[in-house]
C-alpha cells in the first residue's frame, strides 16, 4: 500500500508542475497576444472618460456644445441631404426658431413631444430645439401604426406631436385615441388644413425668432435629451430613456474607440430615430463638430453613388445593409468612393473579408450595445467577426462580461454562493454589465415603465449585492477576450435591422383570428441577417383565410414584423402555468423533414401567404429565394 502511495505522489508532482509550467506559457501568450489592444483600448477609454468628466464637471449638455460649434465653424455643412446643405449655423438657427415656438405654445420644461417623421436635417434641428428649453423628445418609429403608434406617443405622456405631412394618414388615423385635453398636432410639410385640428409648424416657425431662447431655468448634463423606442416583452415598445450625458458618451466612445481623425463626413441611410444614426453619428456632427450626410431610407443601388456625392469617408451600416449591398450588381462606384471605414453592427463573418476587398474598405468598426444598456463594446481593430473585446488581464477595468443561462428559461445560471457563473472561453452565455449608480457610464437609466426596468436588472451578479444590466442577448468568447455575438434570449429577434417583440406578433395574430392562441419565434433563414419570423397558429378544423389574414395582419404591424412562415396546429404545449412552449417549434422550424403540420410562406411582393412545398423549401435553402 505504502508503495502505491508513494509512486502516486511521486507521478502526481512531474503532473502538476506541467501544469503550471503550461498555465504559464498560456498566460505569457496572452500578454503577448492582447496587451498592445488593451493598451491602446484602455488609452482611448479614459481618453473618453476625461470628456465627460469634463462634461460632467462644467454642467455641459448636447445644445451647448452644439453651439459651441456653430461658433468655431457656422459655415461648416451640418448635415447633407439630397441637394441641400445645412451649415451648423442652418442648424443652430431653426433648432432656436423652434424652441421659442414652442415657448409662444406654451410648452414647459419637463414636457415631452412625439416626434415623428421621415430622415431629413429638421429631424434633428426639431429634437435639438426642444432640448433647449427643457422638452423631452420621443422619437417614434416611422413603421408604427395604430395601437402600437398610441402607444408609444401616450406612454411618454406627449402633450403634442410633431410629424412630416408624409405621415398625415397615419396620425389621423390614431386621432381619436388621442382625444385627450390640449392634445396638440404640428404637420411640417403640405397638408389639406382641413383634414383635422392641425397646426402648420412652418407657418408657425416662420413667425418665430431665429435667436437663443430667453429662459430662467438651466437645463443640466443629468437630464433627459429624449425617448428611444425598443421592443418591450409586453408586445408594445418601450421608451428607454436618453440622458445628455449618454448621448455625448456614446457618441464619443465609438469616435475615440476607433481613433477617428476629425473632419470626416459620415454618412447613414438609417433611421434617425434608432441610436445607431440618430445618436452614434448624429453626435459626431452636433458635439464633435463633424458632417453627416442623410438619406431618407436606405437604397443598396445608390448607396455608393450617395458616397460618392456627398464625398463621404465613413459609412454605417447594419448587416442587413451588408447583404443587400453585396447582392448588387458589381458597379463602377463602389470602387470609385472615398469610404475608408464602416461602422455598426451585424455584419456576419462570413460576409466580412468579402465585404472590405469588394468595397475596398480599410476599417471595419463593429459594436455591440443597445440604445439603453450599459453593455456595449466595440471593436477597435478590425478583427473579423468581433463586436469587440473583453480584457483577460485586466477585466475589472471595463466591467462587463458573459454569464451562463438556461437555455430553456434564460435565467441565470448561479453557484453556490448565488452568484452568477461567468463563462470560460468557447462556452455561450448572456452579455451583462456591472450598473453603477451615480456613474454616468455605468449607470443603467432604463425606460419609462418602471417594471419594465428591472425585468433588464440582475442582482448578485459579479459580487452579492451588486445589479447588472441583463442585455438578453447570447455571446461567447474566444481565448483573446474577442466577443461573437450568437443569438437572443427572451421573447425578441432580429430582423431587417429592427427588434421584433414576439409577444406584439402573437397579440396580432390573436386579434386578426379572434382571440385563436397562437406562438411566434425566430428562425434561420440561409444567408439572412437575423432571424425570420414564424408563427404556429391553433385552427384545428383549417378554417383560416389566408389572403384576408395576410391583409388584415399587415394593418397591424410592419412588414417587418409579418411572419415569414406559419405553421398549423391542433395543439401547443403549455407549461405549468400555462405559458407555451416555443424552444421545439423553434428547433422545428420550418422543415419539411420534421414537421407534418401545413406549413405556409409569405410572399413579401404578393404580401400573401402560400402553402410551403418542397420546391420552394429547397429554393430556401440554396439561397435561391430571398425575403
Amino acid at each position: 500500500m505504502n508503495a502505491i502511495t508513494t509512486t502516486r505522489q511521486d507521478n502526481e508532482g512531474p503532473f502538476f508542475l506541467f501544469v503550471w509550467f503550461q498555465a504559464i506559457i498560456n498566460f505569457f501568450r496572452l500578454i503577448f497576444n492582447t496587451s498592445g489592444r488593451d493598451l491602446r483600448a484602455l488609452y482611448r477609454y479614459i481618453r473618453c472618460k476625461r470628456f465627460l468628466a469634463k462634461c460632467e464637471r462644467n454642467n455641459l449638455t448636447v445644445p451647448s456644445l452644439f453651439q459651441v460649434n456653430v461658433r468655431k465653424h457656422p459655415y461648416k455643412p451640418c448635415f447633407l441631404y439630397e441637394n441641400q446643405v445645412w451649415t451648423f449655423q442652418d442648424v443652430e438657427d431653426l433648432s432656436n426658431r423652434v424652441a421659442n415656438c414652442f415657448i409662444q405654445q406654451g410648452f414647459l420644461p419637463g414636457d415631452e413631444v412625439a416626434l415623428f417623421m421621415e430622415n431629413k436635417p429638421e429631424f434633428v434641428a426639431f429634437w435639438l430645439g426642444l432640448s433647449k428649453i427643457g422638452i423631452v423628445t420621443a422619437l417614434i418609429n416611422t413603421n408604427q401604426r395604430l395601437q402600437a403608434l398610441a402607444h408609444s406617443i401616450t406612454v411618454v405622456k406627449s402633450k403634442a406631436i410633431i410629424f412630416g405631412s408624409e405621415l398625415l394618414d397615419a396620425v389621423k388615423d390614431i386621432t381619436n385615441t388621442l382625444q385627450e385635453n390640449g392634445f396638440k398636432y404640428y404637420c411640417y410639410g403640405n397638408f389639406d388644413p382641413k383634414s383635422f385640428s392641425v397646426n402648420s409648424l412652418e407657418t408657425l416657425l416662420s413667425q418665430s425668432l431665429p435667436v437663443s431662447p430667453l429662459i430662467n431655468f438651466e437645463v443640466n448634463f443629468s437630464d433627459r435629451l429624449f425617448y428611444i423606442y425598443t421592443s418591450g416583452t409586453t408586445g408594445l415598445p418601450k421608451a428607454a430613456i436618453i440622458k445628455h450625458s449618454r448621448f455625448i458618451w456614446l457618441g464619443t466612445c465609438t469616435r475615440w474607440m476607433l481613433n477617428m481623425p476629425d473632419n470626416e463626413i459620415y454618412y447613414t441611410s438609417l433611421p434617425l430615430y434608432h441610436s445607431a444614426a440618430g445618436l452614434i453619428f448624429v453626435c459626431q456632427a452636433v458635439v464633435h463638430g463633424d458632417t453627416v450626410a442623410l438619406r431618407r431610407k436606405f437604397s443598396a443601388s445608390k448607396f455608393w453613388e450617395d458616397c460618392i456625392t456627398f464625398n463621404a469617408t465613413v459609412a454605417q451600416y447594419i448587416g442587413e445593409t451588408c447583404r443587400y449591398l453585396m447582392a448588387q450588381p458589381v458597379q463602377p462606384e463602389e470602387k470609385q468612393h472615398r469610404v475608408s471605414t464602416v461602422i455598426g453592427n451585424g455584419l456576419r463573418p462570413a460576409l466580412w473579408t468579402s465585404f472590405c476587398e469588394r468595397f475596398q474598405i480599410k476599417k471595419v468598426g463593429e459594436f455591440y450595445g443597445s440604445s439603453e444598456g450599459n453593455a456595449n463594446i466595440i471593436n477597435t481593430n478590425s478583427t473579423t467577426g468581433a463586436v469587440g473585446f473583453i480584457s483577460r488581464i485586466i477585466p475589472s477595468i471595463y466591467p462587463v462580461t458573459l454569464i451562463k443561462v438556461d437555455e430553456a428559461t434564460g435565467e441565470p445560471i448561479r453557484n453556490k454562493d448565488g452568484i452568477c457563473v461567468k463563462c470560460k472561453p468557447g462556452e455561450p452565455g448572456e452579455f451583462v454589465g456591472k450598473i453603477i449608480r451615480n456613474d454616468p457610464v455605468r449607470n443603467f437609466d432604463g425606460y419609462v415603465n418602471k417594471q419594465a426596468t428591472m425585468k433588464k436588472v440582475a442582482k448578485n451578479v459579479f459580487s452579492m449585492g451588486d445589479l447588472a444590466f441583463l442585455s438578453g442577448d447570447l455571446m461567447v468568447m474566444d481565448e483573446n477576450g474577442y466577443i461573437y455575438f450568437k443569438d437572443r434570449t427572451g421573447d425578441t429577434f432580429r430582423w431587417k435591422g429592427e427588434n421584433v417583440s414576439t409577444m406584439e406578433v402573437e397579440a396580432a395574430i390573436s386579434q386578426v383570428l379572434g382571440l385563436t392562441d397562437c406562438v411566434a419565434y425566430g428562425v434561420v433563414i440561409p444567408g439572412t441577417e437575423g432571424r425570420a419570423g414564424m408563427g404556429a397558429i391553433i385552427d384545428i378544423k383549417c378554417t383560416i383565410d389566408f389572403d384576408t389574414f395576410a391583409q388584415n395582419l399587415k394593418k397591424l404591424l410592419p412588414l417587418y414584423a409579418m411572419p415569414i412562415f406559419l405553421r398549423i396546429v391542433k395543439n401547443l404545449e403549455s407549461t405549468g402555468t400555462y405559458k407555451f412552449k416555443k424552444i421545439n417549434l423553434q428547433h422545428e422550424g420550418y422543415d419539411l423533414k420534421v414537421v407534418k403540420d401545413p406549413l405556409y410562406y409569405l410572399n413579401t411582393k404578393t404580401v400573401k401567404y402560400t402553402p410551403l412545398d418542397e420546391d420552394v423549401y429547397q429554393k430556401i435553402l440554396s439561397r435561391k429565394m430571398r425575403f
